[in-house]
């Protein structure tokens, strides 16, 4: 079993208003949760111990995941981004690779959780889930990342970081600040080669703001 972070501490400002009273993760989208699809994909790829971090409406999240066995690493005062939510939620996933994932995904096709474990090898500190930027259903804006013949990321290119992937996370010490994004750690492991990709071959949809969450159901109904 492989340790699973899910973030769930956002504000959700782009789902406004669906988040004025409702955490952007407890948004149903064909009649289940992001949340809930999310905690899907990790039951389904075998994960253990699962994290959930909080900050925005976090005791409507807590009292969703009541007795369900998920560990909740809640950040009250100050949101402590992506980087900063795993190196706090450390105490609670251990040491060894961990994976994680944005709940704001609705993915079809491949379990990417599965498929990120089952590419992994002992010589990456980082694999990440990419999407074609041609099929990143409501996608705004560029792609991310490009690949080498070696499976090797690097910045620019037409890959869209898909929101799931495998880490390393003992090189979180070696950053000083308290709040930072994964951005931060993925420069340095692509500096030194260590960061890596693999392409989803299914679908995938950002419902990031009120009108991808049509577009959502539509991939999910096919």
């Amino acid at each position: 079993m492989r340790p699973l972070m899910i973030f769930a501490a956002g504000l959700g400002t782009r789902m406004r208003p669906l988040t004025d009273r409702l955490p952007k993760p407890l948004i149903p989208v064909a009649g289940r949760t992001l949340l809930d699809r999310a905690l899907d994909l990790g039951r389904d790829a075998g994960a253990g111990p699962v994290v959930v971090n909080t900050h925005y409406l976090g005791d409507r999240i807590a009292a969703h995941l009541a007795g369900r066995g998920v560990a909740i690493s809640d950040e009250p005062g100050t949101i402590l981004d992506t980087g900063g939510g795993l190196r706090q939620a450390l105490p609670l996933l251990g040491t060894d690779p961990v994976m994680t994932l944005n709940p704001d995904v609705v993915w079809t096709g491949p379990n990417p959780l599965a498929a990120l474990n089952a590419a992994w090898r002992d010589d990456m500190d980082a694999l990440l889930m990419l999407v074609p930027l041609a099929r990143a259903t409501a996608r705004q804006g560029a792609g991310d990342f490009a690949l080498d013949d070696a499976g090797r990321i690097a910045r620019g290119g037409d890959l869209v970081y898909g929101g799931a992937q495998i880490i390393r996370p003992d090189r979180l010490a070696d950053i000083p600040d308290r709040v930072f994004s994964l951005n931060r750690l993925w420069d340095r492991l692509i500096a030194d080669g260590r960061a890596h990709g693999i392409v989803h071959p299914g679908g995938w949809c950002d419902v990031g703001y009120p009108g991808a969450i049509p577009l959502a159901e539509e991939l999910i109904h096919g």
